[in-house]
């Protein structure tokens, strides 16, 4: 089946793929001659898709699932995921009241948030990147996935597997991957709370930063983080204003941009002038220190 998801222009396609293709996980996804490809699974029910850029303004989706009645909330996911419904004017308004703001903007017009298929996923992802770099989290990710995920039948080369189950993770030993047992704990114990709330990841509920903070091992830049890719709603501008003001990848940006060194509290603080879109603007400097690189 071939959809097409329609954006009001502009779109970076090129950042958002390399956003993807940076954190591609071996056996569920793969980016070739600039298209993205991953499996996915909703309800019990296994796939996959591909997505790259066509002309007139839209997104074309190769998708291949056995349950049709799935497809509109597959769309939607998919929205979500490459932030299709972004109003990049009104986003752009306040934060180009920052001349470094508005820089990066002139820069990337058509910037956009990768968000994320899966919230379990997500979450499961952001705490094995805890205090390592985003190559070793990657690495965890696919040992994670070809040991605990189910086996996929796809003609896509290099997708054989769909990402573990919250109730397989749950009780698995996943300290056994290479990481601290505390870390395998607090991995397990996301995957319990999902079963506990089945809507713990679901975007736009209120009070969706406080929840993920409740979890044992969830700090204030993982909660702020899942909450910038996944529980935001473009009818509520809460999670589009999540900001993970500790993250080392946002300091380095700012002290390249400015040339001055500067602490989490002022980044936090210097932040506020970008409110209520902060995710956008955290989104513009974690690109430009990936073009420095």
């Amino acid at each position: 089946m071939r959809l097409l998801l329609a954006y009001q222009p502009p779109y970076d396609w090129p950042a958002m793929l390399g956003f993807l293709s940076a954190r591609a996980v071996v056996g569920m996804e793969a980016i070739v001659d600039g298209v993205y490809s991953r499996s996915i699974g909703l309800n019990g029910v296994h796939g996959t898709f591909s997505i790259k850029p066509v002309a007139g303004d839209a997104l074309q989706v190769t998708l291949d699932f056995p349950d049709a009645a799935a497809v509109p909330e597959i769309v939607a996911r998919l929205r979500r995921m490459f932030d299709l419904d972004a109003d990049l004017p009104t986003i752009h308004r306040p934060l180009k009241t920052d001349p470094l703001m508005a820089r990066l903007i002139a820069e990337r017009p058509g910037l956009r948030v990768p968000g994320a298929w899966d919230g379990l996923e997500l979450a499961i992802r952001a705490v094995l990147g805890q205090q390592i770099t985003v190559s070793a989290a990657i690495r965890l990710a696919g040992k994670l996935v070809a040991q605990y995920g189910q086996p996929l039948a796809s003609v896509l080369p290099g997708i054989t597997s769909v990402f573990p189950e919250a109730a397989v993770l749950a009780v698995a030993d996943l300290a056994t991957l290479g990481m601290p047992k505390t870390r395998g704990r607090t991995l397990s114990g996301v995957a319990q709370a999902l079963l506990d709330d089945p809507l713990l990841f679901e975007p736009g509920r209120e009070g969706g930063v406080a929840r993920l903070l409740a979890l044992n091992g969830i700090g204030d830049w993982t909660a702020q983080y899942i909450a910038l890719r996944q529980l935001r709603q473009l009818r509520q501008l809460r999670e589009m204003d999540a900001f993970p003001s500790g993250d080392v990848g946002l300091i380095k940006a700012l002290v390249a941009l400015e040339g001055e060194r500067v602490t989490a509290r002022e980044l936090s603080a210097r932040a506020q002038d970008w409110r209520p879109f902060r995710g956008y603007a955290a989104q513009l400097l974690w690109t430009s220190l990936s073009r420095m690189d």
